[in-house]
């Protein structure tokens, strides 16, 4: 065969491969990631799961896999796990830039690739998946094929907690009272079965069909519950002025911590727990955050992702939230506000709120950042950041 039938034939395949990958290279490929766990707490670490499959004949001599992955989710280390229909004769290789994670595998015609690799989750939040880039081409190159596919993920990482050491509550707080007492009193909704009659029993409260029973003068027993429920409020403003942007965001941080903490105390020990806040989930609204107070592990993980899912940003100012309290009457509350100020307005309020029935006390935070910032408005040099 002489040299230009040899090159002409050459060209011929290259071209023939060139057109195959080309047009059927990502046909029958598939490809979905997981997560070990649905939701972790911040500074955990989770498996977060690859795979990828080649269901056809055609194997596939490189394809190259690209998505977005947020910054405050960091890899570490890496284990690799393959199943294959034939021998394994992958390549495999990675690439973290940015925020981008880029894999670059090797298939075998109905081969499978899993790959495991370990993720610290270093901040709160609600992290979602929605495609990936996959591109494949022929083995000299000269022709390639992408195609954006989706792949549906979701994890959500809670706030931190810490020890209630830590917390800087009010020296004289009632939180620690409320877990050896909690305001218990005797429900008249509630009924616990009879006992025999006392001296200053109500003659309404005589339980006549227990009385024929046992010939005995029989009374309800009322059962007892806590008729006051702690709300935890957390307020986004740093400052008086509330179009001025958040100037700590880590104090903000450590606020949701605080909540988060304070929440899981107080349920654990019984206490119906609500949480509140003037900031919002996604798109800003003026609707404010507030979840009633109940007592039970469902919501206490309602809480938790709601923590995780909010925003460092205010809706409104927090005497605008309180006042929303004041004008649905609310009583019965014990209410405990992380703050970072508190303004003449917020006194009045809380005056009002606690003159409905409630008592309020407040865990205020501290920040040499809003400190600076307060003498330099005041002297008039703050510029936004």
């Amino acid at each position: 065969m002489s040299i230009a039938w040899f090159i002409f034939v050459s060209l011929m395949i290259i071209g023939l491969q060139s057109y195959i990958y080309s047009r059927w290279g990502l046909s029958r490929v598939e490809y979905t990631r997981s997560f070990s766990e649905v939701a972790v707490f911040e500074g955990e670490e989770i498996k977060m799961t690859d795979e990828i499959a080649n269901k056809k004949l055609l194997p596939i001599p490189w394809l190259r896999l690209e998505a977005k992955i947020n910054e405050n989710l960091q890899f570490k280390g890496q284990d690799q796990e393959e199943q294959a229909t034939s021998q394994d004769q992958s390549k495999q290789s990675e690439i973290i830039h940015g925020n981008y994670h880029r894999m670059l595998f090797s298939l075998l015609p109905y081969q499978r690739i899993r790959r495991q690799q370990n993720l610290v989750c270093t901040k709160r939040g609600f992290y979602h998946f929605e495609n990936v880039d996959l591109s494949t081409g022929d083995v000299f190159g000269f022709g390639e094929s992408s195609e954006n596919i989706p792949s549906p993920a979701e994890i959500i990482v809670y706030p931190s907690l810490i020890s209630m050491d830590e917390v800087p509550l009010p020296t004289h707080s009632w939180l620690g009272d409320v877990v050896v007492r909690r305001w218990i009193i005797e429900d008249p909704f509630l009924t616990a079965g009879v006992r025999d009659y006392a001296a200053g029993d109500p003659l309404n409260s005589i339980h006549w069909k227990a009385t024929a029973r046992t010939n005995d003068l029989q009374v309800t027993k009322k059962d007892y519950s806590a008729d006051h429920h702690l709300m935890i409020y957390v307020n986004f403003n740093q400052t008086g002025d509330i179009w001025h942007p958040i100037v700590d965001q880590q104090l903000t941080e450590k606020s949701i911590s605080y909540a988060a903490t304070i929440a899981e105390f107080a349920i654990s020990k019984g206490i119906s727990t609500g949480f509140g806040c003037n900031s919002y989930i996604g798109q800003k609204t003026n609707e404010t955050i507030r979840i009633e107070a109940e007592n039970s592990r469902q919501q206490l993980t309602y809480i938790f992702e709601t923590l995780a899912k909010i925003e460092v940003d205010a809706n409104k100012s927090i005497n605008s939230f309180l006042k929303e309290d004041i004008d649905h009457n609310i009583e019965g509350k014990d209410i405990l506000i992380v703050t970072a100020f508190v303004s003449d307005e917020m006194k009045e309020s809380i005056r009002k709120i606690e003159a409905l029935g409630n008592s309020v006390e407040l865990l205020m935070l501290e920040s040499e950042l809003i400190n600076k910032f307060r003498e330099a408005s005041e002297e008039g040099e703050y510029v936004a950041q």
